[in-house]
């Protein structure tokens, strides 16, 4: 049988479209040669996810994103995607937008569900889920901390503004001069320690004889404290114990008027006896002292006694 042209024509235009028609397929994501399960899953927003990005389960590679377009006037974005492995997963699965690195795109993930009786099927739609990226939760930490350094670069401006107005010509003139009083004291002060130490060394001898007596005294109270130590401290307690309740015992009698000195301290007649036996003692002293001649008579040739005369200076 002779094929014409025209069927020779034909067939390669239906072969090419074919072709045409597949390779479009594959570059979109599908292969029309395989048994693939379309699901879709809608966002509000898919985090830069496009076509031909990779689905995966559990890390591995089971399809790709094959169309993202607009679910309705809201703005909602559904999101086509196929699977080419025959695993088993429920459709309340979830579909994870996740990734998102310096480098790398978004992806896909299918976070898998087993619940008997609800295994997904060709064109059913799957919960969407957002998880933020690495640039997002960079930027997430970058902005309190961002604020946080704004407010530090105010703050530092600000004292050093403040810093300024203080730092004026009069204040640092002062700061000069008190920095130059400051290198004058530590001056006198290494004079001064200059000077204490050549002292040290000239009497060194002497603090050296200084020492030995201060350890000399050091021991000589040692002993002492050593010999108060060895006091009976308890009979000398008793013995100063008996000594006060005899002092106690004379106190009381002497107050009862008991005894010599008790009657003198409560005899009022004792005690005016003695009085008038001083005072007639004093007179006599006194008359002997004007009148010695009353009483030491010294005559020679038998001269009578010459009368008795009252003294102008006399006690009465």
């Amino acid at each position: 049988m002779k094929v014409t042209r025209e069927v020779k024509t034909g067939i390669l235009a239906i072969c090419a479209i074919a072709l045409l028609i597949f390779g479009y397929s594959f570059l979109k994501g599908k292969n029309l040669l395989e048994n693939d399960r379309t699901f879709y899953a809608l966002y509000k927003n898919v985090e830069g996810l496009i076509p031909s990005s990779p689905v995966t389960i559990n890390g591995l590679v089971v399809g790709q994103v094959v169309s993202i377009d607009f679910a309705d006037t809201s703005g909602k974005l559904v999101v086509t995607f196929n699977v080419d492995r025959d695993f088993t997963f429920s459709k309340n699965s979830e579909a994870k937008v996740y990734g998102g690195g310096l480098i790398g795109g978004k992806s896909l993930a299918i976070v898998p569900k087993y619940e008997k009786g609800l295994e997904a099927k060709d064109g059913d739609t799957l919960p969407g889920r957002i998880e933020a990226g690495l640039l997002e939760l960079v930027n997430d930490k970058l902005t309190p901390l961002q604020a946080k350094l704004e407010a530090a670069i105010t703050d530092a401006d600000t004292l050093l503004t403040s810093v300024n107005g203080i730092l004026n010509i009069d204040n640092k003139n002062n700061l000069n001069s008190i920095f130059k009083d400051l290198s004058v004291s530590v001056q006198n002060f290494k004079e001064a320690s200059g000077a204490m130490n050549t002292l040290l060394s000239g009497n060194k001898d002497k603090l050296n004889n200084t020492m030995v007596n201060l350890d000399n005294m050091s021991s000589n109270l040692s002993k002492v404290s050593d010999s108060l130590a060895q006091l009976n401290v308890a009979k000398l307690g008793t013995e100063l114990e008996g000594v006060l309740v005899n002092f106690d015992k004379i106190s009381k009698d002497l107050a009862a008027g008991k005894g010599t000195a008790g009657k003198l301290l409560k005899d009022d007649q004792l005690y005016d006896n003695l009085e008038q036996t001083s005072k007639q003692l004093e007179l006599l002293l006194q008359d002997l002292r004007l009148n010695p001649k009353r009483y030491v008579h010294i005559s020679v040739f038998g001269k009578k006694n010459t009368p008795y005369e009252k003294p102008t200076d006399s006690i009465n």
